[in-house]
């Protein structure tokens, strides 16, 4: 096996790029109210469609071939806090008081500190952009079209996972000399929900909408006339819709990380590989529903070589592992492998293989 794996290595000059979509997309052309939907979907499927970017949506599209559809974002009655980028929400920098008004639905970063301000507002804003540059934008915009011009132009409005984001975001202001300014961030506030309950904060809304005509306007349809853009309408509609089927799967059984690998090879296809940020937050939502306080994924640590690599042969180039694991503590005699906490940051950790854990599969060919 290691000396497999060397000869493997050599040939990976360079980290993989795999734009591998994580939801195959299932267009069903009959019309049900969304209740029907959803449960055709979840008997069939994995559920109603859920998206996370602009890469799904796009994957979506493809699939759809009529003017209204379902998919599974449905209102519910809890308000809370999110990022544009679908990032979870894991840090808060709220100012005195704040945020202090429940109509005020989106967030301005002024002085270091986070305020709810009013989405109609016209203000700058700050976009996040390729290689974790940060760009201002110095015109006056209300907060969905400093979201659209965003995701037009660069990524999306910036978010603040952390406190060392925070520090690099308030430096960037102060070098801009924006200290002081009302300067939109990516983050709002709203009580839609995904049907699987994915914690998936991307919208594209058409313009104008939601805006709940009629006060029951509660599930969301893709209306191609406005570009696959949404709108708000009664569940009681009855549209064709789309479903979605995951290709991670959480396995709820304890198994050692050998077993587990021969598991999914048996009956999926390998275990998980996380290439890039957007698989890890894919891992993230999986691994809420574990039943261990970690789960395996296909991470291997090669005594030989001193490194990590994936089961899929792929070198390990994006990286979330939790502090003192990854590197040196890998030193003692014992196998190790690699797992995901399924709480707290949901970060990487080093784990004897011979831990029982659940695990997730990958139905990636």
């Amino acid at each position: 096996m290691e000396q497999t794996l060397y000869f493997i290595l050599l040939l990976i000059a360079l980290c993989s790029v795999s734009e591998c979509v994580q939801r195959q997309y299932h267009f069903i052309n009959v019309r049900k109210n969304w209740t029907e939907a959803q449960r055709y979907c979840r008997e069939n499927y994995t559920d109603l469609a859920t998206v996370d970017n602009m890469n799904d949506m796009n994957e979506l599209k493809k699939s759809v071939n009529d003017e209204g559809v379902w998919i599974g974002l449905e209102k519910t009655s809890v308000d809370k806090w999110q990022w544009s980028s679908g990032d979870p929400v894991l840090y808060l920098n709220w100012g005195p008081a704040q945020p202090n008004n429940g109509e005020e639905r989106c967030a301005v970063i002024m002085s270091g500190q986070w305020h709810d301000f009013p989405c109609s507002d016209s203000r700058t804003f700050i976009c996040s952009s390729s290689n974790n540059r940060l760009v201002f934008v110095d015109q006056g915009k209300n907060w969905r079209e400093a979201q659209s011009y965003c995701r037009q132009n660069h990524i999306d409005l910036v978010s603040v996972r952390n406190q060392n984001e925070s520090q690099q975001l308030q430096k960037f202001i102060n070098e801009s000399q924006l200290f002081g300014s009302l300067i939109w961030i990516g983050l709002f506030r709203d009580s839609w929900q995904w049907s699987d309950q994915s914690n998936s904060s991307f919208r594209y809304w058409n313009t104008g909408e939601p805006n709940n005509v009629g006060g029951n306007e509660n599930c969301t349809e893709i209306y191609l006339n406005a570009q696959g853009q949404w709108n708000d309408v009664s569940c009681n509609t009855y549209f064709p819709f789309v479903c979605h089927e995951d290709k991670l799967i959480l396995i709820k059984q304890n198994l050692t990380w050998s077993e587990a690998l021969r598991y999914c090879r048996q009956n999926h296809v390998d275990l998980v590989s996380v290439h890039s940020e957007e698989i890890q937050r894919r891992v993230m939502n999986v691994v809420k529903q574990a039943s261990t306080g970690a789960v395996w994924l296909g991470l291997r640590h090669s005594h030989i070589l001193g490194i990590w690599y994936w089961v899929s042969g792929d070198t390990v180039c994006y990286q979330n592992w939790a502090p003192g694991n990854g590197t040196g503590e890998d030193c003692d005699s014992a196998v190790r492998s690699g797992a995901v906490q399924s709480g707290g940051l949901q970060r990487w950790i080093s784990r004897p293989e011979t831990d029982r854990l659940n695990f997730i599969c990958s139905n990636y060919e």
